[in-house]
């Protein structure tokens, strides 16, 4: 919370060059499915938060746009690609999982349902298995060393070169 007891939130792309914070209540949640969205994110479906009643101010780097119809602007990383924005005349979405705790988000609205994949209702119901449930991929875990930027803010980036991600780490 902030000092005037407004809610704050966090987040960025996967490097760490563009990194935001929202403050006020955040709008609706929602997945869009729409041809556009799908394309845009190079996934089966977009899940956004408005952010237009709210304070969004980009406090490391900002989005590179494009202009991806006569009415909309998306917003991304230039350097990591990570999708970040739709940008309308009515206002202006972050992508949810660009959010530090993206978990704390739910979607309550489905747009865009005529460009649904078939598949997408069924994709709860596949098995489905931990990192740890395949041996083989527990074993290229345990030695990966990941470049993405923390879901918190750092003072620096980009990282150090000695691996070190902020000051915690001293």
């Amino acid at each position: 919370m902030s000092l005037d007891n407004k809610p704050v939130y966090s987040g960025g792309c996967q490097c760490g060059a563009v990194r935001f914070h929202v403050e006020g209540a955040l709008g609706e949640a929602s997945v869009c499915h729409c041809r556009m969205c799908q394309k845009a994110s190079g996934n089966i479906m977009l899940p956004l938060v408005s952010v237009t009643g709210a304070k969004l101010s980009w406090t490391r780097g900002e989005p590179k746009r494009f202009q991806s119809s006569s009415h909309v602007r998306r917003g991304f990383c230039a350097d990591c690609g990570t999708p970040l924005t739709y940008e309308a005349p009515h206002g202006v979405a972050i992508t949810i999982a660009a959010f530090d705790q993206p978990g704390d988000i739910a979607p309550v609205v489905q747009w865009g349902v005529e460009n649904k994949l078939p598949y997408t209702d069924g994709v709860s119901a596949l098995p489905a298995y931990t990192s740890d449930d395949d041996e083989e991929a527990a074993e290229l875990l345990r030695g990966l060393v990941s470049h993405q930027h923390p879901d918190h803010d750092t003072e620096e980036w980009p990282l150090p070169a000695n691996g070190r991600k902020d000051k915690e780490n001293d």
